[in-house]
């Protein structure tokens, strides 16, 4: 279970540092063209949901890997889920069912993360 935690923590780690990084410092005009949803969203809340990815990737991956509070790791998944479920909620408000499958594989490998997580807690 411990290498199976370290390759999907990894991957969505990853996932999560790219997306995350990009909310967190890029302008509307920036990310508008791969992400039209932030013409509705005010941009400090764009900002503030790319920092808790950031903070969700390093969460993943910090605790258990320092043995400090692992019981963050699953903490980290399970935010990164929740965080799935409002980007899926928000796609569905403006009709663009096209992106929900995104959000229903990240919430799916979040929560594959969070069970996986548990390895820490023993």
């Amino acid at each position: 279970m411990t290498v199976a935690y370290w390759i999907v923590a990894a991957l969505l780690a990853v996932f999560y540092l790219y997306a995350g990084g990009k909310k967190a410092i890029q302008t509307k005009e920036q990310l508008q063209p791969m992400m039209a949803w932030v013409d509705t969203i005010p941009m400090p809340l764009v900002h503030t949901i790319g920092v808790l990815e950031l903070l969700g990737a390093a969460g993943l991956i910090l605790p258990p890997l320092t043995g400090i509070a692992p019981w963050l790791a699953l903490a980290a998944a399970i935010g990164l889920s929740l965080i799935q479920v409002g980007g899926a909620a928000l796609h569905l408000s403006r009709g663009e069912t096209r992106q929900i499958p995104l959000n229903i594989i990240l919430l799916a490998i979040s929560i594959t993360t969070a069970w996986l997580s548990t390895t820490w807690l023993n």
